[in-house]
């Protein structure tokens, strides 16, 4: 399942397509706990490739095309972890409890740490620097440190079901 969800996942990334809210007809309708786009239409342009390993190559999050200069969104609620420059490139970090922290950057933050914010509350600008292309953003999300792909929490990969055998 995950093999066949990184293969759709990837095709979706070549062919640029644009992945649409949900509610439209043409995703599924119900995104998990508010989670929505930071970046709205959203146009993913290089997917999540999870790492064989921890330490192995891989993409740990999604590319979401973002003209510099474009209002970002907080993905869900949150607290405001960091909000400030890495290594020359501006980020935000939200922390959403349960577990769960998000990534964006390169963005300009327009929020302080320890700011409350909803889902959809600006908390930045798309900005210049890092590793994705210009004019895009990147949007990583870790479960207990490790690193998941935002597109489940989104609702658009249906979450794997273990069902008991025998």
């Amino acid at each position: 399942m995950r093999i066949l969800a990184g293969i759709l996942l990837a095709l979706l990334s070549f062919l640029g397509s644009t992945v649409p809210p949900a509610g439209t007809g043409t995703a599924p309708s119900a995104r998990l706990d508010g989670w929505q786009w930071p970046v709205e239409p959203a146009l993913v342009i290089e997917a999540y490739r999870s790492p064989a390993h921890r330490y192995g190559p891989g993409h740990r999050g999604i590319d979401i095309a973002a003209p510099q200069g474009s209002r970002i969104a907080a993905p869900a609620a949150g607290v405001v972890a960091f909000a400030g420059d890495v290594a020359g490139r501006p980020l935000v970090t939200i922390d959403h409890g349960a577990g769960l922290v998000t990534t964006l950057e390169p963005v300009a933050p327009t929020v302080p740490v320890g700011a409350l914010v909803r889902a959809g509350d600006s908390v930045g600008t798309a900005a210049a620097g890092g590793h994705v292309a210009p004019g895009a953003v990147h949007f990583g999300v870790r479960e207990n440190g490790d690193y998941i792909n935002p597109m489940v929490l989104l609702g658009v990969v249906p979450r794997a079901v273990l069902l008991p055998c025998c």
